[in-house]
């Protein structure tokens, strides 16, 4: 049985530490103005129906996984692995009003992230961010 209060790989990061990275303002607020020195938030984060998040510091992208076509084998962005179909999905990122990303990733991104390290983890980060405000409310 999982038990949710454990602290697992993917659980690296606490709350406290995502809002400091997303929402520096409500962070103030919550806890003052001390900063800790830790390093800034970096990794891929699953989140509802399929969707993947990319956190990197305040910068989030949302990955949304693209209809499977097709039967030849895909190059994973991150890892440089090549996977089969089931193995891989093609992610789709917005990153301006009329620009998009499209990219490959490994489907348990867990062990992607692994074998990338954190300097690929970082160079993938840097082709995907910074991310323009899409709408009249994006700031």
């Amino acid at each position: 049985m999982n038990d949710p209060h454990r602290k697992t790989r993917e659980q690296a990061h606490s709350v406290q530490d995502l809002l400091r990275e997303l929402f520096p303002g409500t962070h103030r607020e919550l806890f003052g103005e001390r900063d800790s020195g830790a390093p800034p938030t970096l990794g891929l984060y699953p989140v509802a129906d399929g969707r993947l998040a990319l956190v990197h510091g305040n910068q989030l992208a949302e990955f949304t996984p693209i209809e499977q076509k097709g039967r030849n084998a895909l190059h994973c962005d991150l890892c440089h692995y090549t996977r089969s179909r089931s193995e891989a999905l093609m992610y789709r990122v917005t990153i301006a009003a009329r620009r998009t990303r499209y990219v490959t990733l490994c489907t348990p991104t867990e062990a992607c992230q692994g074998r990338a390290g954190a300097r690929g983890l970082e160079a993938f980060a840097d082709r995907i961010f910074p991310i323009e405000p899409v709408g009249p409310d994006d700031h």
